[in-house]
């Protein structure tokens, strides 16, 4: 059973940064595709950022420029650094597999950016 342990969130103001971590265990890690999640109160969960197994990435228009997915299969983790964030980007987030979920989901970490 794949595992995802989300971690890095917390509070900061708009135009900071935070940079998150999810650790996977129950999978091989280095050959799957992992993404970045998040879910905004009332709103439906959306992909932020993805990246394959082999470094190439995608990002939302609502984030490109401003964040940056990276990973590190050593570590089995794969991280998320957000810059200039913005009130819109509070949410809860998550990661999870870059193409379709793995079938669980962690229980993410929440971002909250003030204005």
């Amino acid at each position: 059973q794949v595992q995802l342990v989300e971690s890095g969130g917390g509070l900061v103001q708009a135009g900071g940064s935070l940079r998150l971590s999810c650790v996977a265990s129950g999978l091989i890690f280095s050959i799957n595709h992992m993404g970045w999640y998040r879910q905004a109160p009332g709103k439906q969960r959306e992909r932020v950022a993805a990246i394959t197994p082999g470094g190439s990435t995608v990002y939302a228009d609502s984030v490109k420029g401003r964040f940056t997915i990276s990973r590190d299969n050593a570590k089995n983790t794969v991280y998320l650094q957000m810059n200039s964030l913005k009130p819109e980007d509070t949410a809860v987030y998550y990661c999870n597999g870059g193409r379709m979920s793995f079938g669980s989901w962690g229980q993410g970490t929440q971002v909250t950016v003030s204005s």
